[in-house]
């Protein structure tokens, strides 16, 4: 019999988790308020809040990893630390009952702003807003008697991304031939992690017991510039690549005083206003992974958006 894994939340890092865990021939669990999730023999979709104790204990029963893929019902500091630790405790305690490990995608928010390349021994000690929030839980993670293991990425992009610099907001434009306006900077170095390299790296480390209770870096190709990224999609897409501008990070600022979301976007600004770069050598090498060439990730990404487009 395969093994169950439980996976919370369908958006893009859960349901690449899900497609891949299914693939590989594991039985899979999804756990969303929707019953929503990818399709496949081995996947059984359940409508189940899992910030709610009562849910848990059965939804986790048979289950030797958990990951935990939820994510805050607004991007803001104030929501995520009024949903997020207490929706993690719920969790790590019941996966604590059921005897499984409980894998996070996390992002680089912790480490808070640095002048040099990301590795896993950096401080990540982040207090101000949500890259503080990110800090805090895993702290809490590292506390929890429940085995974590917490896998890193940048700015991801791939199939099923939709919210995210690399996602709706850039491969569209391109293939629409209009003008790509990205923030801060279109030639500073950026990290951009493939989603599906992701998933393997948490994939991996659920079953690696030698891992556990560490943090990991996802694999990650070299960082390019935004205008790189820009390019080598249209290169994938087959169109010429699109006129290119920058919007300044006082920009964003000026208009954080009329909207959040500006406001949001321009606490993190900075990660793409000078190098933002993670260094995932190490954990490639803990896990026997590597990232997909870009060319080859952008294709794919190419062609489920047009996929998606008709």
């Amino acid at each position: 019999m395969s093994e169950l894994h439980v996976v919370t939340g369908a958006g893009p890092v859960g349901w690449t988790v899900a497609q891949q865990l299914a693939e590989q021939g594991h039985s899979v669990r999804v756990l969303t308020r929707s019953g929503s999730g990818p399709e496949h023999p081995l996947i059984e979709r359940r409508r189940v809040d899992v910030s709610k104790p009562d849910q848990l204990d059965d939804a986790f029963d048979g289950a030797v990893a958990v990951f935990h893929c939820i994510h805050g019902s607004a991007y803001s500091a104030k929501t995520w630390r009024a949903e997020l630790p207490a929706a993690e405790k719920v969790v790590l305690d019941a996966a604590g009952r059921a005897g499984a490990v409980v894998v996070f995608p996390e992002s680089l928010y912790s480490y808070g702003e640095v002048d040099q390349p990301m590795t896993e021994d950096m401080p990540r000690n982040a207090t101000v807003g949500k890259l503080g929030v990110r800090a805090e839980l895993l702290r809490a993670r590292e506390a929890s008697s429940t085995p974590t293991v917490s896998v890193i990425a940048s700015d991801f992009f791939g199939p099923q991304v939709l919210t995210a610099h690399a996602g709706e907001r850039m491969v569209p434009t391109i293939l629409d031939g209009k003008t790509m306006r990205v923030i801060a900077s279109l030639d500073q170095p950026h990290s951009f992690t493939y989603i599906p390299d992701y998933a393997a790296a948490m994939i991996a480390a659920a079953h690696d017991r030698s891992v556990w209770n560490t943090v990991l870096h996802a694999p990650t190709a070299p960082a390019v510039t935004q205008r790189q990224l820009i390019e080598t999609f249209a290169a994938a897409g087959g169109v010429a690549a699109p006129k290119m501008s920058a919007i300044p990070v006082w920009v964003l600022r000026a208009a954080g005083v009329a909207s959040s979301e500006a406001k949001e976007l321009a606490e993190t600004a900075y990660m793409f206003a000078k190098p933002f770069v993670i260094d995932s050598s190490r954990s490639e090498q803990k896990l026997g992974l590597a990232p997909t060439p870009l060319a080859d990730a952008a294709k794919t990404t190419v062609e489920w958006w047009q996929a998606r487009r008709g």
